[in-house]
């Protein structure tokens, strides 16, 4: 799946355990509505430090397997549980053409205060299994 916003928030990188480090960003979603969306990602072991070439307020496109999990607790309370794992994130606009500059593209979701849509994508070179 894939969403284009701003990021919100970036925050250190987290040492779970000697085996396990994740790191978490906040991308904010449809930032020209009036109930703009504030989704929180993470990101995990060797891919803690994609997020280190942007900055707070940069646009991008955030490529995100998303997770559930299911948890019992000893009274026999069920929860459940969602982790949005980014995988890979790609500056908006950066895979542009040299192009004219008089040459005027279609407004995005960004810009016309659309919902965003999240789509699947069909990439395997960097799916974790």
């Amino acid at each position: 799946m894939e969403v284009t916003g701003i990021v919100k928030a970036k925050f250190d990188t987290q040492v779970v355990s000697e085996r396990f480090k994740k790191r978490d960003f906040v991308l904010t979603v449809e930032p020209g509505s009036p109930y703009p969306q504030h989704v929180s990602f993470q990101l995990v072991q060797d891919k803690v430090s994609l997020i280190d070439n942007y900055n707070i307020g940069d646009e991008i496109k955030v490529l995100f397997n998303l997770k559930g999990r299911e948890w019992v607790s000893p009274q026999g309370e069920t929860k459940y549980f969602n982790t949005i794992d980014a995988w890979r994130i790609e500056k908006v606009g950066s895979s542009q053409s040299s192009a004219p500059s008089n040459n005027h593209s279609q407004p995005t979701s960004m810009e016309t205060g659309t919902p965003p849509v999240f789509t699947s994508t069909s990439v395997d070179d960097d799916l974790p299994f």
